[in-house]
């Protein structure tokens, strides 16, 4: 017991975990998870040496029916975790296994960054940091839910933090290095080795997942050349520096081999496809709507304002306050050495951001995709609460001080919004009530689930349920008397008596039956995020 509470990551761990188990079969399928985990089926064939020998093999089988949408999204992660995935459909149905094992990638990610902050600060500081990152409500929320995003952000995390370990190793190995030969030698015991190896592993399934994966690499590689400076200085400087090199090649071509591996779409003409992969991705062409500050606009046109509003808005009160004063903390108590670091880390959120900024990319569903961006942000917070805590002195009353401000600004709006904290905006913005019909909030359609269980209750008739977009959702969650129909492609048939679903993204409740009152409302804060009408 006493070695567990000597390192309070454990209980933090355990205690999401014993959460996250009772709670995650509450959320509902995303629109985007069904045809994604679609393609983790697929994926199979690509796998299987008798296909491969087959001599109908045909790659594009891998891809299944989505393959216009999904074969050039890196599948790495769906592809790693699919053997537990079909371990779990023994006692759990589809959604509700994948959404376990989403958020234990995240719980996996919550260890990395805490791992990766304690390179920077003291223990207190780093466990503080985590717990700010840990229960943000947007994370908590998209840790179930988002097969994508939270685990590029994970294996992002893990490619900082053991790229960072990697060159600290390669620089402080004096058992490493022959003094004869003036060159370094490795063995699979070898820690530095090792190293190479996780971040090997991590960065080739970053890449795989998102294609901004290399993002990581290049910090990494900052890192090590500021490292390297007081290394390579001496008579055996030129032979130290070559053979640093190696094993940074080596790293960048094992990294590269994981991508290629798990990413069947690139088997067929690897760098072209990741250019053309690469180009597609960095402009993310979508006609999708978006509801930002009142005005509908097209992905590819909201305003230079989008990202840094959200970013300002969905984040707890205390973060963007803690971030300034713990980058003035940072900075002010830190040598030449450890600043030129912290600038490479701070490199991590303003590089991505100065992209959207100024190349204008398509941005929809919030900043979904961008969520990678942010553990730079709570490091440095972690400074903030560092000096907190030093201040404070007593042991009792920081504790006292880091939960009341976790339980105001993250634990309560997570209880509150459950299970769609990912649709939280904090009291900057003026709360969710506040936002809802200007702001995008249950975008994804999770309501459904909520919406559809409760119709199931109310009525074992045979009955028809239209649902204005993406009745796939509801279908999964309908009973057998319910039949499921497509708004758009069957409106003429409906009629008197039936059902209609409607979700409020981008005010679409308003566009038809508006003024015909809900029989079910699912709703948070004073959100409404969906609604069942009867057909007068």
């Amino acid at each position: 017991m006493q070695k567990i509470i000597k390192h309070p990551i454990i209980i933090l761990l355990t205690i999401n975990l014993i959460i996250g188990i009772f709670t995650f079969q509450n959320y509902g399928y995303t629109w985007d998870e069904p045809l994604f985990y679609e393609y983790a089926d697929a994926l199979q064939y690509a796998y299987s040496p008798t296909n491969w020998f087959s001599e109908n093999f045909d790659l594009q089988n891998a891809f299944g029916a989505s393959a216009s949408d999904h074969a050039n999204r890196g599948p790495a992660y769906i592809i790693i975790v699919y053997p537990i995935v079909s371990i779990l459909k023994l006692f759990l149905d589809n959604a509700s296994a994948w959404h376990l094992i989403n958020f234990l990638t995240f719980q996996l990610g919550v260890y990395l960054f805490y791992r990766f902050a304690s390179k920077w600060m003291s223990e207190l500081g780093a466990v503080s940091a985590t717990l700010l990152f840990c229960y943000q409500p947007i994370l908590w929320g998209h840790s179930f839910i988002n097969p994508k995003d939270i685990p590029f952000l994970v294996f992002f995390i893990g490619s900082m933090c053991f790229g960072f370990e990697m060159v600290d190793a390669i620089i402080n190995r004096p058992a490493g290095f022959d003094s004869k030969t003036n060159r370094f030698k490795f063995n699979l015991r070898d820690v530095a080795f090792q190293k190479i190896l996780l971040a090997s592993f991590f960065m080739g399934i970053a890449t795989s997942i998102r294609v901004l994966g290399p993002l990581a690499a290049l910090l990494t590689f900052l890192y090590a050349l500021t490292r390297a400076q007081a290394t390579v200085l001496g008579s055996d400087g030129k032979n130290k520096f070559y053979s640093f090199l190696k094993l940074f090649s080596i790293y960048g071509l094992l990294s590269l081999l994981i991508s290629f591996l798990f990413w069947p779409y690139l088997w067929i003409n690897p760098l072209q496809t990741f250019i053309q992969v690469f180009a597609f991705m960095s402009d993310n062409p979508t006609q999708l709507n978006v509801l930002f500050a009142g005005e509908n606009y097209q992905a590819g046109e909201v305003p230079l304002r989008y990202l840094p509003l959200l970013l300002g808005y969905t984040q707890t009160e205390p973060v963007w306050i803690l971030f300034g004063f713990g980058i003035i903390l940072a900075f002010w108590n830190s040598n030449n050495q450890k600043r030129i670091s912290l600038f490479i880390l701070l490199f991590w959120f303003v590089i991505p951001v100065l992209y959207v900024l100024l190349r204008r990319p398509s941005m929809y569903d919030g900043y979904r995709h961008f969520l990678f961006i942010l553990p730079p942000i709570f490091i440095f917070a972690g400074f903030a609460f560092e000096k907190l805590l030093e201040v404070i002195k007593n042991k009792w009353i920081q504790i006292a001080s880091i939960g009341l401000i976790l339980l105001l600004f993250g634990i309560i709006p997570i209880i509150q919004l459950h299970p769609y904290q990912y649709a939280y905006y904090n009291n900057f913005a003026g709360g969710l009530k506040t936002v809802f019909r200007n702001y995008e909030t249950e975008y994804w359609l999770t309501c459904y689930r909520e919406a559809v269980l409760e119709l199931n209750q109310i009525t074992n008739e045979e009955i028809n349920l239209f649902v204005r977009r993406e009745p796939y959702i509801a279908e999964y969650y309908a009973n057998e008397n319910i039949k499921i129909r497509d708004f758009r492609t069957e409106q003429n048939q409906m009629g008197s008596g039936d059902y209609y679903l409607v979700n409020t993204r981008s005010n679409e409740d308003l566009r038809f039956m508006r003024d015909v009152p809900a029989l079910i409302t699912v709703e948070r804060q004073g959100a409404q995020f969906c609604l069942i009408k009867q057909v007068p």
